[in-house]
């Protein structure tokens, strides 16, 4: 197998942009989003080992998630005026029981959108592990940019909304 240097893949690259574009304007949003596949040059042990590696990264960051989201809802179960010292009785309001339940819909939110992620994170390794596995072995390789991306963005979203939950939440006391 001959070397496939810089000026080779950039060759290859645009021949396969132009064959791709020849199909005219039919050409759809989710085609011009593909990853290109590149030929795979190096060793192949230390390609699968590295796949492994960022498999297990993966695995990691999913049980992450999914044991903080475990975390948030075994502590919302938590009684804490059972370890407080007794207060006098007072009588709730109904809007603070409301608030109450408002709380706890959050918490269930939260916990869904957290087990959702840490899920999906494990998923989504499982599936590019096999995959690069399967590109490794006929001496390929494609770059991962959506997954790292689709991560980045859930986390972004999960972070904007406990801020904007306990924002609110202190807003209302």
């Amino acid at each position: 197998m001959r070397p496939f240097g810089r000026f080779e893949a950039r060759r290859a690259f645009i021949k396969n942009s132009r064959r791709m574009a020849s199909g005219g304007h039919r050409r759809t949003l989710l085609s011009r989003l593909k990853t290109p596949t590149y030929e795979n040059t190096g060793s192949t042990a230390r390609d699968h080992l590295a796949s492994e590696r960022t498999f297990l990264a993966w695995l990691r960051t999913g049980l992450g998630f999914v044991a903080l989201g475990i975390a948030v809802e075994r502590f919302s179960q938590l009684d804490i005026s059972a370890l407080l010292p007794p207060q006098p009785a007072t009588s709730q309001t109904p809007t603070k029981r409301q608030r109450e339940k408002a709380y706890q819909d959050k918490e269930t939110v939260l916990v869904g959108a957290l087990l959702g992620t840490g899920s999906g994170a494990i998923v989504y390794g499982v599936t590019r592990y096999f995959s690069t596995l399967r590109l490794v072995e006929r001496g390929l390789f494609k770059p991962a940019y959506y997954g790292a991306a689709g991560l980045g963005l859930a986390v972004a979203g999960l972070a904007g909304a406990i801020y904007w939950s306990s924002g609110g939440r202190n807003m209302e006391d």
